[in-house]
């Protein structure tokens, strides 16, 4: 795989937004496939792009993949026939055919948290800045708005059409409106798919546009899912202070998702990572082996057996009984 090939790959997810990590091998020892330099991408799915060793190297590597992808962190595996614990260093034990040992980083690239603003009002204005500060992508998107009231925003546009802003399911959408087409604008941005739609309101007026969002059709469950008025209740009053209090919501927000992630909660709080699939081990070499995409297995004893390998298939296949003991571990 050519270096400049992993560069487009990646550069093309981050443009999309989407998450993924990356595998490169750092060091080895022969004999082994895989060489340092060798690099992969494992998208959110567990499926893997490039190229980093064989059949025993790769399930490890999606597996600490996706964790890295739910945690954050980047972490340094090696798989070795003698793995013996070292700090800072997360060890497999390698027993497949091939031998050798292969330390490999791997780094999570997460995409940059969203925020979405509809409306050009000086509380829209103020959060742009903010968002950017933190180092946030912020897009706007209302009639009228230039690039004078927003100088260094990622993406401006003078329509409430949101399909071209790549609005995912973690993306925070804001209307700040406040007095141009308030109904239409939340229509939109009740309608984006967006987790976290938040409106720029007294209490009063959130119930009348809400109310008016129900009778245009617009489903009961998702018009309540809408944060009005937006933000943390922190006694805010002016344009900068309210901005300061959605931003903080984000934030928070945010944290707790992480937090619940992290702590292995997904079920609490939905999420666009993936939940790692239930596992078995090798009975021959020992590798954990996702049995949801596990393409070789064989039948023993009325149990299914998954190998990470066709080689440890074949090995079993011969002697069964040899591995008999592994397999009801």
């Amino acid at each position: 795989m050519m270096f400049d090939q992993f560069l487009n790959k990646a550069a093309d997810l981050l443009a999309k937004g989407e998450p993924f990590v990356t595998a490169s091998v750092v060091r080895f020892q022969a004999p082994i496939s895989g060489k340092p330099g060798d690099k992969a991408i494992i998208f959110a799915d567990g499926k893997m792009w490039g190229w980093i060793g064989g059949g025993c190297a790769q399930p490890v590597v999606i597996k600490e993949a996706l964790k890295a992808l739910a945690d954050g962190r980047p972490r340094l595996v090696r798989i070795s026939p003698d793995a013996a614990p070292e700090d800072g260093i997360i060890d497999y034990t390698m027993t497949c055919h091939s031998g050798g040992t292969l330390d490999i980083y791997i780094e999570p690239v997460l995409p940059k948290p969203h925020i979405v603003i509809l409306g050009r009002s000086p509380i829209a204005q103020t959060l742009a800045r903010l968002g950017k500060a933190i180092h946030y992508r912020v897009s706007v998107a209302s009639p009228g708005a230039d690039s004078e009231q927003f100088p260094s925003v990622d993406a401006l546009q003078s329509n409430l059409d949101l399909h071209q802003l790549n609005i995912t399911h973690d993306t925070f959408v804001v209307v700040s409106t406040q007095g141009e087409d308030d109904e239409g604008a939340l229509e939109q941005a009740a309608k984006s798919g967006a987790r976290y739609v938040a409106f720029v309101a007294s209490k009063t007026k959130a119930q009348k546009v809400l109310d008016y969002l129900r009778e245009g059709g617009v489903p009961s469950g998702r018009v309540n899912e809408v944060r009005a008025p937006a933000g943390l209740d922190i006694g805010a009053a002016s344009p900068e202070e309210i901005a300061v209090s959605v931003l903080a919501e984000i934030i928070q927000l945010r944290a707790s998702r992480n937090k619940l992630i992290s702590e292995g909660k997904k079920k609490a709080v939905p999420s666009s990572l993936p939940v790692l699939n239930t596992e078995a081990k090798d009975p021959v070499c020992g590798m954990p082996v996702n049995v949801a995409t596990a393409k070789h297995k064989s039948e023993h004893g009325g149990n299914v057996v998954y190998f990470c390998c066709v080689a440890c298939k074949q090995s079993f296949d011969k002697q069964p009984e040899k591995y008999a003991l592994s397999v009801s571990d």
